[in-house]
């Protein structure tokens, strides 16, 4: 197991209502210690944290989140509020409500429109996949191939459950070769982790990895 490959895939995230600047310093300072792929971190710190780490960590945050039922527009201004602030990249929630009435057009237009918001920045699509039937998902995988998201990612976090390996498979299986996926919700560790890259994932959405490693450190890490 090659825990730095592990930590380097790793969007290390605090998204929690209660999150404070303390608390997002931290996860900051071990995103840059660590060096994670980003931290994961809400809209309304985005500017603070680009301003305390500069260009030595990737700021990832998230916008319709996470329930996904803001219009395309407000989605839009969001992506565009966040990068103007620093963000450089965007994990969007899918109006899933649209998705299971069939409205895949809807669906798929609004990325485009967040993802044109995006510009250059990479733009991950969250469907939260403990709400979907594999009919569903594999819909989902369709349209965000079709809409040119960068990523596809299976949850939240804040719903009924998280990612499992079966979705991360299936996703994998059923996107354009273009668009790669990402993990996240309930991974809980190293071992995990590095199951969920084997079954397909580029990109681990988790706050446990970082502390796994921290476990370990003392004994030879």
């Amino acid at each position: 197991m090659d825990i730095q490959k592990i930590l380097s895939k790793c969007d290390h995230t605090l998204l929690g209502v209660t999150s404070t600047w303390g608390e997002i310093a931290k996860i900051c300072d071990e995103g840059m210690k660590y060096k994670t792929a980003s931290v994961c971190i809400p809209p309304s710190y985005v500017k603070q944290a680009k301003e305390y780490v500069g260009e030595k960590l990737t700021i990832c945050t998230v916008i319709g989140f996470p329930n996904g039922y803001n219009t395309a527009k407000v989605k839009a201004f969001e992506a565009r509020d966040a990068i103007e602030n620093g963000a450089d990249e965007i994990d969007m929630v899918i109006n899933v409500g649209a998705l299971k009435d069939g409205r895949d057009r809807q669906v798929c237009d609004e990325i485009k429109e967040v993802k044109a918001a995006c510009g250059e920045k990479i733009l991950k699509v969250i469907i939260e996949t403990c709400l979907l039937t594999e009919e569903e998902k594999v819909r989902a995988c369709k349209i965000v191939s079709e809409a040119g998201a960068d990523y596809i990612k299976t949850s939240t976090g804040f719903s009924k459950a998280g990612a499992t390996l079966a979705d991360v498979q299936l996703m994998k299986a059923n996107v354009s070769e273009e668009v790669l996926v990402k993990a996240a919700g309930g991974i809980s560790g190293l071992e995990d982790a590095q199951a969920f890259l084997d079954a397909g994932a580029s990109r681990l959405g988790t706050s446990r990895v970082v502390k796994a490693v921290q476990g370990v450190e003392g004994k030879g890490y």
